[in-house]
């Protein structure tokens, strides 16, 4: 029986030759993601037991990102610590105020993700990075102490399910309702502690901003890790994009590898998908809630921030007012600079929108789009829990950047594709 990349890249980094599903693996980590909410905590217990140390400064990358720029005292502290940690153990990728972005949208980047690794970080939606052939997981604060201290983890061997997605985008279709109705099928616990495998040909159309969006959500499915194999698209983009060591090791699936569930959907017979309050999986195409009105739109996060997002979103405002509050946020300085100097941020201006540094705040309810009781906000965050984005009575309605835009500028959830 063959092996899935899942289980070939924890091999190799377990230092075997073949692992299978539940086996309990010790593996070293190439890549640890840090940002200013989980990873003063994991400091604080390092110091705390006398190992106030990292394994490689090289292989760890840091970024404030949740509460930056800091909304208070209590996330300035954090960030004040975030910053006496890295420069006392000399970390060299680290991305301070000026520099930071939202993680997931700033590794990648940067140049920091390489297929065939396996890489943590203290957020959940770690995951994205499997866009890139590699495995990435979130993991808490205790695990990313132990990351940063010793390079290694153990981890169980997820079952692999897989993904067939084929046909190709309609108009007005995009990545983020491929993902919405995957999760609608299976549910928020459908790959609990699975890895989620993406194939089929609708992915050779997809850019890795609009792959990146797919695998980021596969938490909200219960996932262990999302992942896509290596291709010309992929490797595209790390040649614009890495700037130390090119090298790499590119992993695929074997032909017979097990997989315990294949889920096949037909792409060019998808809508514009909404995930109705309160879970990412009461997903539904956009006419069976068309017309419900909304009390703000929000535009970025490590899920939809991106340029392609952003110009997306520019393309339905232009020549357009907003009805309701609208924000845009960049996920990271160079996509802000590059909005900026495409005109972007000019029609999102001339709309009435608010225009942000690249932050997470609004996206877990901390700043920067806090919604009151009873609230209503389409955006193009990853999850819509009771309270997310600001007060319980408050409800959050997941949608693409295109879907969010539209709405934006009718006040109510409105099929992008009479924009398009």
């Amino acid at each position: 029986m063959g092996m899935t990349i899942t289980e070939k890249i924890l091999a190799r980094a377990a230092g075997v030759d073949r692992v299978v599903p539940g086996q309990l693996v010790d593996a070293n980590i190439d890549v640890v993601m840090c940002h200013d909410v989980t990873t003063p905590p994991a400091i604080s217990m390092l110091v705390e037991k006398g190992i106030d140390r990292v394994f490689d400064p090289d292989k760890i990358v840091v970024t404030p990102d949740h509460f930056q720029p800091a909304k208070d005292v209590q996330s300035a502290e954090l960030h004040k610590r975030l910053d006496d940690w890295a420069r006392r153990h000399g970390i060299k990728h680290y991305y301070k105020l000026g520099r930071a972005g939202v993680c997931h949208a700033l590794l990648p980047e940067q140049g920091h993700i390489r297929p065939g690794e396996v890489i943590v970080g203290g957020d959940s939606h770690t995951c994205t990075y499997g866009a890139f052939a590699a495995f990435s997981t979130g993991i808490g604060s205790t695990d990313l102490a132990a990351a940063i201290a010793t390079g290694k983890l153990w981890f169980k061997v997820p079952a692999s399910m897989k993904f067939v997605l084929n046909g190709s985008l309609p108009p007005g279709v995009y990545s983020k309702d491929v993902i919405l109705a995957v999760i609608g099928r299976i549910g928020t616990d459908g790959a609990l502690y699975r890895a989620m495998e993406f194939v089929g040909p609708a992915l050779a159309g997809m850019s890795m901003e609009a792959r990146m969006t797919m695998t980021n959500m596969a938490i909200e499915a219960g996932a262990k890790n999302g992942i896509m194999a290596f291709d010309d698209t992929t490797q595209t983009y790390l040649r614009q994009h890495l700037k130390e060591s090119t090298a790499y090791q590119v992993f695929e699936s074997d032909r017979d590898a097990e997989y315990l569930a294949t889920e096949t959907f037909d792409c060019a017979k998808l809508e514009p998908m909404v995930a109705l309050p309160h879970l990412p999986s009461n997903a539904v195409p956009i006419g069976q809630c068309a017309g419900r009105p909304m009390d703000q739109a929000y535009i970025g996060s490590c899920t939809n921030g991106r340029i392609e997002d952003l110009r997306l979103a520019a393309r339905i405002m232009k020549g357009k007012q907003v009805a309701i509050r609208t924000l845009i946020v960049s996920s990271t300085p160079e996509v802000w600079k590059q909005a900026s100097d495409e005109g972007l941020f000019d029609v999102f201006y001339s709309a009435g929108c608010v225009i942000s540094a690249p932050t997470c705040g609004a996206c877990l309810g901390g700043f920067m789009g806090v919604l009151a009781a009873g609230e209503k906000c389409v955006s193009t965050t990853n999850r819509n829990f009771v309270g997310r984005m600001g007060h319980p009575k408050s409800e959050v309605y997941l949608a693409s950047p295109a879907t969010a835009a539209a709405s934006a500028v009718e006040g109510k959830l409105t099929d992008p594709r009479k924009y398009l």
